[in-house]
């Protein structure tokens, strides 16, 4: 098994955190949302959420580079979905990513082979599938659901 990414956190007040990432990156500060927390830093679940969107996104234009499509850029938007388990305890039920393609899907002749395979990239969200439903929608420009 290969080692990943490391990342080392240290509290530095009630339910504030720094997490380092190492030496090259700033530190990222992190919190609870109110009435627990201050609210000064994401929350964990934004974590989560902005981990997957983001892996769903370098995926996808990693695909889109591969066919030679040009997308014009992206942008995504990350939802998690909440609920309680049987003991009542707040867990993500899910996490539904919209992305959204600066182009038109009539401008990139090969987008159905690259929507068919992009996913399979994403080494965050084909993880967290194991256990969190993630739901994945492509819109192009003009808001035409492609996937």
């Amino acid at each position: 098994m290969e080692v990943g990414p490391t990342i080392r956190i240290t509290q530095v007040g009630d339910y504030v955190f720094t997490v380092d990432f190492g030496a090259t990156l700033p530190d990222l500060l992190t919190d609870e949302a109110p009435p627990v927390g201050g609210g000064t830093g994401p929350v964990p679940e934004q974590l989560l959420a902005s981990g997957v969107a983001n892996c769903l996104c370098a995926s996808l234009v990693f695909a889109l580079g591969k066919f030679r499509q040009e997308a014009q850029g992206l942008a995504a938007e990350a939802t998690c979905r909440m609920a309680r388990n049987p003991e009542g305890r707040l867990r993500i039920a899910g996490i539904d990513v919209r992305i959204r393609l600066g182009a038109a899907a009539e401008a990139m002749p090969r987008i159905d082979r690259v929507l068919a395979q992009f996913e399979r990239f994403c080494t965050v969200s084909e993880s967290v599938k194991a256990g969190i439903p993630v739901a994945v929608s492509v819109e192009d420009a003009g808001g035409t659901r492609l996937a």
